[in-house]
């Protein structure tokens, strides 16, 4: 072979050994795959008193909200809520197995309460009596045992119905201020209704408490889990269907409305908690009932 032939053979052996194996095979490339950014799915009303049930990004391992751990169904569904007080802002943050982390800011939106200004002092409360701290200590007690209950219950994933038809007798979130002092606010939807008609169960739960007697402010009380910190609670009852540990379904009926307890009138008061925040029926329901 010539002196020339071998350097033209030798500059087309380095050209080759530069090209992707690919190319000089003479196959086309193939461009790495882009991966899709990793986001939450999420729907509900960002509004204090409201709610948000939400999916995780694939590969998720870990959920927080506002620095809490947030418990996630097998498919990565999960739930929270924001107080009658909450803040304009929260944070969720997912933890992927593959190292990454995903960050969802959320702007939650003030309420406008109906606040209802009284030109009178607020009266300091009544003193109880020994029997009544007594019970009171004990009815606390239970409640919160109600309340640390967790069950297999997923209403929490459905819409929910009225558990009753009536007048709204009593907004959640209302308050009166006596003077420039505020008293406590409603922390729940009354619904105005005959004595003795029944209400339904709002969505799938386990019932966590059911008071056989009378509790001194609530009175027949009946509090029902749907999953994932999510509980509803009945207030003065007349009477009670389901016992502790019963699984209801949605529309199934629970009770009767009632004037137990400290009531001025029949009615139900329905009352929502996602862990410690109090939320707003209405938001859940819509207002046609």
């Amino acid at each position: 072979m010539s002196g020339r032939a071998r350097a033209r053979l030798a500059a087309l052996l380095g050209a080759a050994l530069l090209l992707p194996a690919s190319a000089a095979s003479g196959a086309p490339t193939v461009p790495p795959p882009i991966r899709a950014a990793a986001d939450f799915a999420l729907a509900g009303e960002l509004t204090q008193g409201g709610w948000l049930r939400g999916t995780a990004p694939p590969g998720t391992r870990t959920v927080t909200f506002d620095g809490e751990p947030i418990p996630l169904d097998r498919d990565g569904a999960f739930f929270v809520a924001f107080d009658r007080d909450a803040s304009a802002s929260a944070v969720l943050t997912a933890k992927l197995a593959d190292g990454r982390t995903v960050t969802r800011a959320l702007a939650i939106a003030p309420r406008s309460w109906r606040i209802e200004n009284v030109d009178t002092p607020l009266l300091p409360p009544e003193v109880p009596d020994a029997e009544f701290r007594r019970r009171r200590a004990a009815e606390l007690a239970q409640i919160a045992a109600a309340r640390a209950t967790r069950t297999d219950a997923a209403g929490w994933r459905q819409r929910f119905v009225w558990p009753a038809a009536g007048r709204i007798s009593g907004l959640f979130g209302a308050q009166r201020i006596y003077r420039g002092t505020p008293a406590a606010y409603h922390t729940g939807l009354d619904i105005a209704g005959a004595a003795g008609t029944p209400f339904v169960a709002p969505a799938d739960g386990v019932v966590i408490l059911a008071a056989a007697e009378p509790f001194t402010l609530e009175g027949h009380l009946l509090m029902i889990d749907h999953g994932m910190g999510l509980s509803s609670a009945f207030l003065h009852c007349s009477a009670l269907l389901v016992r502790v540990g019963d699984h209801v379904r949605q529309g199934q009926a629970l009770g009767l409305i009632g004037m137990t307890g400290r009531a001025t009138g029949p009615h139900l008061h329905w009352g929502l908690k996602w862990r410690e925040a109090r939320l707003d029926p209405l938001l859940f329901v819509g207002r046609s009932g």
